[in-house]
């Protein structure tokens, strides 16, 4: 056991929980950085009570991709370590290839997880990656949220995803395989300047005689990310002033939102859109701006499939009546992947959007003190034209409407998980 190999065990093992999980994932695609993470973790896992498993995402756009993951499998077993293929097939050829493949990774992983029973899977981005995303993110002129980089953890799809060598560069870990005799697969689109983390990597060799490398630059991002926990909390405790939430709405005062810090009011704007709309890519900037004057200015405007609608000195934040038309579900299935509606056994019964067919008849809407707009997009009981509940506008009828066990909070929504 060599000082170096014994370094980048103590290094890795301190960014792990202190207790790991009986069965780990690991991700492997065979390059120098994830299969130093696959011997590095079979090492340090030895002596703990811990089973890994492997697994390779084949995005099937090279033909020696197969070959490779044909060889990371072996490499695997060798080692005594399950390894699953994992092809993905659905590329059409259009939109931003690495991002399409990047979502498809993650989601064949955690898919993989799940079907295993394993609760947490390791990837092997290093402070390298942390450098390049870094400095693509910069010249988009992202915040900090954007500048703070990948987390060491986070939770996706029900799987908690982590990344223990962000503090570990790839000339360590490839200076380790050397040592051991262990050799890995280069992919050429890591040399690929159409790419634009190719381009940042171009870059930051570039940069090291200004002192600023890939260790720096990670170290960079970390600051920020302790920066943004702390602006997090900070809207966290807004959020828990001025909002309030009914029947799966925001409720702004908008005299409090005022006088808040620029950055607080957006991130609490943006935060109340996700935890109504869903987390996605958050608004553009312009279009977070204009809504942010319109909760200013007491006016109304849409952003990311909401409704900003001004009531008395209130702003209420609800789900756009457009993002919901046409979702269908059944009564205790899943509704605009948040409500889940119950109640009587009435044949032909769909949820669907309360809408402008179903709010005049609703006799007692009114004495909610919500405004119409926001009433539109709730789910509603039907069965063909006529309506037979609305749990959110008072009409139940003997009916509910929850939101999904798995739906967050409104107030721990704002802290990264």
């Amino acid at each position: 056991m060599t000082e170096q190999a014994e370094r980048l065990r103590a290094k890795i093992r301190a960014c792990l929980p202190k207790t790991l999980p009986a069965r780990l994932g690991v991700a492997i695609s065979g390059g120098g950085d994830s299969v130093a993470l696959l011997l590095l973790l079979n090492e340090i896992t030895a002596n703990e009570q811990v089973t890994l498993f492997a697994a390779t995402v084949d995005h099937g756009l090279r033909p020696e991709a197969a070959d490779e993951a044909e060889h990371v499998r072996t490499f695997a077993q060798r080692m005594g370590i399950p390894h699953d293929t994992l092809v993905w097939t659905g590329w059409d050829g259009g939109g931003n290839l690495q991002d399409q493949a990047r979502q498809a990774r993650y989601r064949l992983l955690t898919d993989w997880a799940h079907g295993h029973g394993i609760t947490a899977v390791a990837l092997g981005h290093t402070a390298d990656d942390q450098a390049e995303t870094f400095l693509m993110r910069l010249g988009r002129a992202a915040g900090v949220t954007g500048l703070s980089g990948m987390p060491t953890k986070r939770l996706k799809g029900g799987v908690v995803l982590l990344r223990p060598m962000l503090g570990l560069t790839r000339q360590d870990l490839r200076a380790y395989l050397t040592e051991r005799g262990v050799e890995w697969i280069e992919d050429p689109s890591n040399h690929d300047i159409r790419f634009d983390r190719i381009k940042a990597r171009e870059a930051l060799s570039g940069l090291q005689d200004l002192g600023i490398t890939a260790s720096s630059l990670a170290r960079v991002a970390e600051n920020l990310t302790q920066a943004r926990e702390a602006l997090e909390v900070f809207a966290q405790e807004s959020a828990r002033k001025m909002a309030k939430t009914v029947a799966g709405n925001v409720c702004l005062d908008r005299a409090a939102f005022q006088i808040l810090p620029q950055e607080i009011k957006r991130r609490l704007l943006v935060g109340s859109i996700a935890w109504i709309a869903g987390q996605g890519y958050p608004p553009r900037q312009s279009a977070i701006e204009r809504a942010l004057r319109s909760v200013d200015e007491g006016t109304a405007t849409s952003i990311g499939g909401c409704l900003l609608v001004p009531h008395g000195n209130k702003m209420w934040i609800c789900r756009e009546l457009n993002a919901v038309q046409g979702k269908i579900a059944r009564a205790g299935q899943l509704w605009d992947e948040r409500w889940i509606v119950t109640g009587p056994l009435v044949a032909d019964a769909q949820v669907r959007p309360l809408g402008e067919e179903g709010l005049p008849q609703v006799p007692d809407w009114r004495n909610l003190g919500q405004p119409r707009q926001v009433l539109l997009a709730s789910p509603a009981v039907w069965v063909g034209e006529t309506l037979i509940a609305a749990p959110n506008a008072g009409f139940s009828n003997g009916w509910r409407a929850e939101l999904a066990p798995d739906w967050p909070q409104f107030h721990s929504s704002f802290l990264s998980h």
